[in-house]
C-alpha cells in the first residue's frame, strides 16, 4: 500500500505512465485513483495489488512475528547479569548478603558528590540536554582531550550500537576476538553483520598477522578490541596497536578497564588516525553501573555522523548530574583503584 501527494501534474504524468509502462513490460499495474482541479493540490491513492478474489475470500492470515526483520527472528537474546533485588527474591537472602562477581560492578560504589548531587538536583521534570554539553565539557578537562572530539551515551554499550548502525550495511563483516566482551557479537547480529572471529594466542595477546590476513581476504568494515581485555585483564601495547591501525578497518578501542591498568588512554590519539575510535565508561571506575553513563573519542570526520544518528536525549539529567559529580573527585577514586589493583 501507499499514497504519494503530487503538487504538480508532471508528477501525475510520470506516474501513470510509469503504469503503462509496467503494463507494456508484462508487470502487474497498481491500481490509481486520481483527483485533479485547477490550481488544486494534486492527489495520487495507489492501492495494494492483491487480487480482488483474494480479497474477497477473506483477510490474510497474518502473525505478528512477519513483520519483524528475518535475521531478527533468529537472535538468540542477550543474557543479562541479575540485580541484587532480583537475586535477593529468588536466593531468599536480603541484599547485604550477597557479594556480585558476575558483572564487574564497582562494590564500594560512587563518590559521595554523587549523592549530594542527586539529591538537590534542580530539573528532573525536564529533558536533558541532547548534547551533554557540560559532561562532555568536564570529560574534556578531565583527558585533555577537547569537546568536539567527545560524544557522551547510555553507557557504552549505546555507543557500540550506534557506531555498528552508522557503518555497518546488513551483510557487512566486523571482526572479533575472543575470549572478549560478548556485546560486540551480540549487537552485530541485531544489525545484520557477520562476525569473523580471530581467537587471541594462549597468553590471550593478539594474533595480528591473523587479524592482518582477515583484513585482506574478507575486506570487514570495522575490529572491536578490548584493553585492558575482558575477561583476563591482557593489554594492547602501543606496538600492536598501530599495525592494526595501518589497516584499512575501523578500530574501535574499548577502554572500559583503563583504570585498572598502568598504561594512558588512546583517547588522544583520535585526532591523527581517522580510523580509530576509543570508548570509555562510569561504570567502573566511578560506581555508575545502574546509571548508565559512558562516552567515546571519535575522529572529528566520523563524529559529524553518530551526532546525527543518536537518539537526542540519550544521557538521563540524573545521569549527567552524576557523572560530572563523580569527576570532581578524583582522589576518592585512585583510593578505590589502590584497593581493586592490590
Amino acid at each position: 500500500m501507499g499514497v504519494i501527494d503530487f503538487y504538480n501534474t508532471g508528477a501525475l504524468c510520470w506516474v501513470k505512465s510509469n503504469a503503462n509502462l509496467k503494463q507494456q513490460v508484462g508487470l502487474a499495474p497498481r491500481p490509481i485513483c486520481s483527483f485533479e482541479g485547477n490550481n488544486q493540490r494534486k492527489f495520487v491513492a495507489m492501492a495494494s495489488t492483491v487480487p480482488v478474489e483474494q480479497v474477497n475470500n477473506g483477510p490474510l492470515q497474518v502473525t505478528g512475528d512477519s513483520f519483524i526483520r528475518e535475521h531478527l527472528r533468529k537472535l538468540a537474546p542477550y543474557q543479562p547479569i541479575l540485580p541484587f533485588e532480583v537475586l535477593s527474591a529468588r536466593l531468599g537472602r536480603k541484599p547485604e548478603d550477597i557479594v556480585k562477581l558476575d558483572a564487574n560492578e564497582n562494590p564500594y560504589g560512587p563518590p559521595p558528590e554523587v549523592m549530594e548531587a542527586l539529591g538537590s538536583m534542580q530539573f528532573p521534570y525536564v529533558y536533558p540536554d541532547p548534547e551533554s554539553r557540560r559532561l562532555r565539557a568536564a570529560l574534556a578537562h578531565d583527558s585533555g582531550l577537547e569537546a568536539e572530539y567527545i560524544l557522551a551515551g547510555c553507557g557504552a554499550d549505546e555507543l557500540i550500537d550506534l557506531i555498528m548502525r552508522c557503518v555497518l550495511d546488513p551483510g557487512d563483516k566486523i571482526v572479533d576476538c575472543p575470549p572478549t566482551f560478548t556485546m560486540y557479537e551480540f549487537d552485530a547480529a541485531v544489525n545484520g553483520a557477520l562476525v569473523i572471529k580471530v581467537p587471541r594466542r594462549p597468553d590471550f595477546s593478539l594474533n595480528v598477522e591473523q587479524i592482518a590476513e582477515v583484513v585482506k581476504q574478507e575486506k570487514p568494515k570495522c575490529i572491536f578490541l578490548t584493553s585492558p581485555n575482558n575477561p583476563d585483564g591482557s593489554i594492547i601495547d602501543d606496538e600492536v596497536l598501530l599495525k592494526i591501525l595501518e589497516l584499512p578497518i575501523l578500530v574501535i578501542l574499548d577502554e572500559a578497564y583503563i583504570e585498572f591498568s598502568a598504561i594512558e588512554s588512546r583517547m588522544s590519539w583520535v585526532k591523527k588516525h581517522d580510523n580509530l575510535i576509543v570508548l570509555r565508561t562510569f561504570s567502573k571506575r566511578a560506581g555508575l553501573a545502574g546509571l548508565r553513563v559512558g562516552y567515546g573519542a571519535f575522529p572529528l570526520s566520523i563524529i559529524e555522523y553518530l551526532w546525527r544518528a543518536k537518539q537526542p536525549y540519550n544521557v538521563s539529567v540524573a545521569a549527567e548530574i552524576s557523572a560530572c559529580a563523580a569527576l570532581q573527585n578524583p582522589t576518592y577514586l585512585e583510593v578505590f583503584l589502590l584497593f581493586f589493583c592490590i
